[in-house]
């Protein structure tokens, strides 16, 4: 009984508050959640380089080949980055949340949760770079190989980034097309 007090004390201070204020409010704390999404690409980049560093000094005279591929696949690791990064500045610079009708703690709720969503990226910006490390690794050993290992790689990664292209979808339709609004 004391827990559903405390709810309802805290939902009429939340409540309190100027709807515009409550929904650019919840729209930031949203974009500081997206971008949490950038801890994947960070990992994943970092791995693709170290395998780079680790094919040169292994073959020095494949590190050319190498380096291609690691720079290819780290760029591609970097998507869901990308991804999450848009949804941040959507939510912080063209937020089509502010002008919606319907209840306010439905719509900034959707603001925070299109940023949550976008955390998905963790995974494939992780997976990805490990694919670019694999591939780089691969290319510095059998570097006549490179146009197979990096189409395999390319592939993989596309595979990889399909759930950040979800999540980017769920943050863009609570953002622009928000369902739960019309069950109102």
């Amino acid at each position: 009984m004391e827990n559903t007090n405390f709810v309802m004390i805290f939902l009429n201070w939340l409540m309190s508050f100027d709807r515009k204020a409550l929904i650019l409010a919840a729209s930031a704390i949203g974009a500081g959640f997206a971008m949490i999404a950038g801890i994947g690409p960070g990992i994943g980049q970092g791995y693709a380089a170290g395998k780079g560093a680790e094919a040169t000094s292994i073959n020095p005279k494949t590190s050319k080949q190498a380096i291609m591929v690691m720079l290819i696949g780290a760029g591609i690791a970097e998507t869901s980055g990308i991804l999450a990064l848009v949804v941040a500045l959507i939510l912080l610079f063209g937020n089509p949340l502010v002008g919606q009708s319907g209840s306010v703690l439905v719509i900034a709720a959707s603001a925070i949760a299109a940023g949550i969503s976008m955390i998905a990226g963790v995974g494939p910006g992780i997976g990805q770079g490990y694919a670019a490390g694999k591939g780089t690794e691969s290319t510095g050993k059998r570097p006549k190989y490179q146009s197979t290992i990096l189409r395999t790689m390319l592939l993989g990664q596309a595979v990889a980034q399909t759930t950040g292209i979800y999540a980017l979808i769920v943050a863009l339709v609570l953002m622009f097309s928000n369902p739960l609004l019309k069950l109102l």
